[in-house]
This record gives C-alpha cells, sequence and structure tokens, in this order.
C-alpha cells in the first residue's frame, strides 16, 4: 500500500498531520513521543518539548483527560468524553474538548488521543443535547395557548354566522378566514406541546421494537417509495424511556429522512443501533459524567443539510421545506433531552446521519439493597 512513496516518508505521520484536530500519542511514563502539527499548536509547544515534559505539564491537576487515559490503558478500550473543560495557563481559558481516548494494540500502555476543540457558546448550546433549542418557545407556547386560541374560536364562529347572510361571492371570504382560523389553532396546539413540563413515565424499552413500528408506519405512508435497511446489535440492552416518545422521535427523523431523498428511486434510509459504553457527558452544574452508551442512527443518502443551517438545525422555526412550521426537529430535541440523551447531526453532500445517544436500562439494585439495609436496621 506504501510503495509508491519516496524512501524514508512515514505514511502514518503524513496522515496525521492531515487531520485537522490535535493528536498526542502518551507512553506509559505520561511522555508524549508523538504529536502531530495540530497538536503542537493547540499545546503551545514543539513536539520536542512535549516528548521531553509530559503530558502533565500540560494539563491542570486532577485533569479529567489523566483520569481518561488511565481508564483507557487500564481497560485497554477506547472511550469518549464529551465537554470536558481542561483550560489551564498554558493552555489558555474556555479550552473545551471532546476526547476520544483510544489504546495501542501494537504497543503496550500507549494511548493516543484525539481533542475536538469546543467554543464555551458550543457547550452551553449543545449540553445535555440542545436542551436550550425548545425552551426558548416554551413561554411563547403557554402564551399562544392561553392569548390566542380563545379570540380564533370567537372569530371563527363569527365568520360561520356570516357565511349563512352572505353572498355566495363572499361566502369564499368567510371560509377563508375560517380556514385560515383553524390553520393558526393547528399550529398553536402544535406548540403546547413545547410547554408541558411533567415529568415523563419511563420504563425499560426494547429499541428495536419501536423502530420496527416505525419502520412499519414510513412503508405504509411517507416512506413507500424509500428502500429501509437495518443495521442492529441484537445484544443491545433495553433503553430507559417512554415508548410512545420515542416513537414520535424517529417518526419525526424518518420523515425527514424521506422527504430529504425525495423522488431519488436510489434512495435509502438505514436504521442502525450500536453499544458504545465510551461515550460519557458532562451534567451541567455538577462534576458527573452520565453514561450515553446505546446509539440509535437514522441515516439517509440524500443530498444533505445546508451548512448555514447545520449549527442551528434543533432550535424552533428552522427548516428547508416550503411548508414546514420547523418545530419537529426542536420537537425531538426536547424529547431526547428529557431523556438525559444526546442528539447529533452529521451531514455532507453524501447523506445525513442523526444520531441520538440514550442511556441503558439499569436495574435498580443499589437502590434495593440501600432500602433493605435501612429496614434491617
Amino acid at each position: 500500500m506504501t510503495s509508491g512513496l519516496p524512501a524514508g516518508i512515514d505514511p502514518a505521520a503524513i496522515v496525521l498531520n492531515t487531520i485537522r484536530h490535535p493528536v498526542i500519542m502518551v507512553a506509559p511514563d505520561g511522555r508524549i513521543p508523538f504529536a502531530n502539527a495540530d497538536a503542537e499548536d493547540f499545546f503551545r509547544s514543539s513536539a520536542a518539548m512535549l516528548a521531553r515534559d509530559g503530558l502533565e505539564r500540560f494539563v491542570p491537576f486532577g485533569s479529567p483527560l489523566l483520569t481518561l487515559v488511565e481508564q483507557v490503558r487500564e481497560r485497554r478500550a477506547p472511550f469518549n468524553e464529551y465537554r470536558v473543560d481542561i483550560s489551564s495557563p498554558r493552555l489558555g481559558t474556555e479550552r473545551i474538548v471532546d476526547l476520544y481516548v483510544a489504546p495501542v494494540p501494537e504497543l503496550p500502555g500507549h494511548v493516543v488521543v484525539m481533542f475536538q476543540e469546543r467554543s464555551m457558546a458550543d457547550k452551553i448550546d449543545r449540553q445535555m443535547t440542545h436542551r436550550g433549542a425548545a425552551r426558548s418557545v416554551t413561554g411563547l407556547a403557554a402564551m399562544l395557548a392561553h392569548e390566542i386560541k380563545n379570540p380564533l374560536s370567537g372569530i371563527r364562529g363569527a365568520a360561520q354566522l356570516l357565511e349563512t347572510v352572505v353572498s355566495d361571492e363572499d361566502r369564499a371570504l368567510t371560509r377563508l378566514i375560517t380556514d385560515e382560523t383553524d390553520r393558526i389553532v393547528s399550529l398553536v396546539d402544535r406548540m403546547e406541546v413545547f410547554s408541558d413540563e411533567r415529568p415523563i413515565d419511563r420504563w425499560p424499552v426494547n429499541i428495536h421494537v419501536v423502530l420496527d413500528h416505525v419502520k412499519a408506519l414510513a412503508r405504509n405512508g411517507f416512506g413507500k417509495r424509500v428502500r429501509i435497511v437495518e443495521d442492529y446489535d441484537p445484544s443491545l440492552p433495553p433503553v430507559y424511556a417512554n415508548r410512545d416518545q420515542l416513537i414520535q422521535v424517529f417518526i419525526n427523523l424518518v420523515k425527514n429522512a424521506a422527504e430529504a431523498i425525495g423522488g431519488d428511486p436510489e434512495g435509502e434510509i438505514t436504521l442502525s443501533t450500536a453499544f458504545r459504553p465510551g461515550i460519557r457527558l458532562s451534567v451541567p452544574g455538577t462534576q458527573d459524567r452520565v453514561s450515553l452508551p446505546l446509539e440509535f442512527c437514522v441515516h439517509d443518502n440524500g443530498p444533505g443539510v445546508p451548512d448555514d443551517i447545520l449549527p442551528i438545525l434543533f432550535d424552533p422555526f428552522i427548516t428547508t421545506k416550503t411548508n414546514g412550521s420547523g418545530l419537529g426537529l426542536a420537537l425531538v430535541a426536547k424529547i431526547v433531552g428529557e431523556h438525559g440523551g444526546v442528539i447529533e447531526c452529521d451531514s455532507s453532500a453524501r447523506g445525513t446521519t442523526f444520531r441520538v445517544l440514550m442511556p441503558a436500562w439499569r436495574e435498580p439494585r443499589a437502590m434495593d439493597d440501600t432500602a433493605e439495609e435501612g429496614s434491617a436496621a
């Protein structure tokens, strides 16, 4: 594979220096025997200085990065951790990163770390799955429901009364008033969902049963002409969720995928599930890390999401559809966020992938044991 390269050229180094993210390799003693060009910029030091001083000199004492490196080294399994603050005088303030850490099988004890930088604003916006995306309309939804629906019913009633006494020519206008009033009421009804702050009833749910139900609905409706492919991990544990709300989430995502594909005869939607034990997310205001090992993806091979829309895709009233309200993905973000999960979107000209990360169901053994001990005492 490397026979075409000139002698003395290291293809691995070329590839790693081409990646536009800082990448380092950490030795068992903490030294950094390799750092790509972006890593030198990130740590504000040359590769030679990084190799001499070691990782501990560049990150704060007790940094989650050091703990994560040790975990990967001990367990010999890759881990991801989102939104980690590694700010320090040497690195600068507001250094928020996603960490992708993996062992190097060929070099026991060595670990590779890739950093994906996040700004503080990005941390706030995307922390715990765009929860703020839907909250911006919560107060508005409550106000609309109370202050607008009542006057609209009066307007509609008046239009219906006028329809009985006006001429045939004017009757079209009264019907227009009635139809438009109904349309506004329908929109307000949809927005009322955002003001619902009641606790979610959750229980262990088989995600494959949910996806099969969504697939059946799609094949008998909006996805008749689209090929739907399954790529499931059959050993997946249950997700701790509300079944009906999960169905609502994936109907929205699959419908969006089908509409993105349009009439393309080669259109295809892939539903996939996987177990990612290394994915964790920080909880705002605490030092806790929530494990989100269940990954559910909806991928389509459509034209992709425009670059200018992608950063605000989950905000209310953002849509690329001619007649869309822009509330579908905002509602999806709200539901996933209330379940303690994360939703992300990756898109290119080759297609779009919506990735939902959720907590798994865990038997409440610790709580039961505590209760038993208390009663015994």
